[in-house]
């Protein structure tokens, strides 16, 4: 396996950089195993501590699984469909429920504070996020509406809020990508366009109903999956 030595500074953060790019490359397909501790150390010219914690890391973030006894497999080959994998059922739905709580506060505020240079940040965003979805570049189109929705918080000024939704960041990105990809009720069917009209009109009540209006969109084709079911 072609894995370079490390330099003696950032070993964890090094060893999981290379750790990533072997998965993303397919040196290790999905379901597969990965080399033992002692055999990554050795590739790696690290030790096994920092191998440790460096599948733990992504074990973390979904692109690894270890299995007590057996070793660690592979289980996504990306952050974003490692998400995918944990976040589903009742999780998501919570998850959306706290998001709109959240950004339909943080739009409503957007609205009333935001400034023109904040503006062209957020058309920007929303123009990236648009042709990402068309050129059906998933990675990077739940990258740029993860970062669109923490954006127009952000143009509210309130520090707490803010910080309280950066703090969500991991399970918002998840969302985004299971409501995006995994379910065809979702696929293609969200834009944001009036939202982020109504926060260029400095309108708080649309702005707040355009932020509400999606979230509830998704929190009801849950409903409606959950009751065809059944």
């Amino acid at each position: 396996m072609p894995l370079a030595t490390t330099r003696r500074t950032g070993l964890v953060d090094q060893a999981i950089e290379q750790l990533r790019d072997a998965v993303r490359q397919g040196e290790w397909p999905i379901g597969q195993r990965i080399p033992t501790e002692p055999e990554l150390a050795a590739q790696l010219g690290v030790g096994r501590n920092t191998v440790r914690e460096a599948v733990r890391a992504l074990a973390h973030s979904g692109l690894l699984e270890v299995r007590q006894g057996d070793g660690t497999y592979v289980r996504a080959t990306s952050e974003v469909s490692g998400a995918v994998r944990r976040l589903c059922g009742d999780e998501l739905r919570e998850v959306l429920q706290v998001r709109r709580t959240l950004e339909v506060e943080g739009a409503r505020l957007a609205a009333a504070a935001r400034t023109e240079g904040e503006m062209s940040s957020l058309t920007a965003l929303l123009d990236e996020r648009d042709a990402a979805e068309r050129e059906r570049r998933f990675d990077d189109f739940v990258r740029t509406d993860a970062e669109f929705h923490l954006t127009v918080v952000q143009c509210g000024h309130n520090t707490l809020l803010t910080e309280l939704y950066r703090g969500l960041t991991e399970v918002v990105t998840a969302s985004v990508a299971a409501t995006s990809s995994e379910h065809p009720t979702y696929s293609g069917t969200i834009e944001h366009r009036g939202l982020l009209h109504a926060i260029a009109q400095q309108d708080p009540a649309a702005a707040a109903a355009e932020a509400a209006g999606f979230l509830d969109e998704l929190l009801a084709g849950m409903d409606l999956d959950a009751t065809e079911i059944n």
